[in-house]
């Protein structure tokens, strides 16, 4: 089961990488709408690797795993806009 570890790590850096992103390009007004999409987006790969997966067994926390991830980096993305 070490393997289905991994599966959240896409999902973490689609995150991070959504985040620092939005935090260069964007404009600071509109920065909170693209972060819900990039967590929308987080949803979404969550549950397609989990179904590339194709496991039954650890799926909840797999699932848990990634989309907890995936807030907490976007939400300390938007309290360091706030701040900036």
């Amino acid at each position: 089961m070490t393997w289905q570890k991994w599966s959240v790590v896409p999902v973490w850096a689609l995150s991070l990488i959504g985040a620092v992103i939005i935090g260069v390009f964007e404009a600071p007004e509109l920065r909170v709408t693209w972060l819900a999409i990039v967590l929308a987006a987080c949803v979404i790969l969550t549950f397609v690797i989990q179904l590339i997966i194709h496991r039954k067994e650890g799926f909840v926390a797999r699932a848990t795993a990634s989309m907890v991830g995936a807030l907490a980096i976007v939400a300390a993305a938007t309290a360091i806009f706030a701040v900036i």
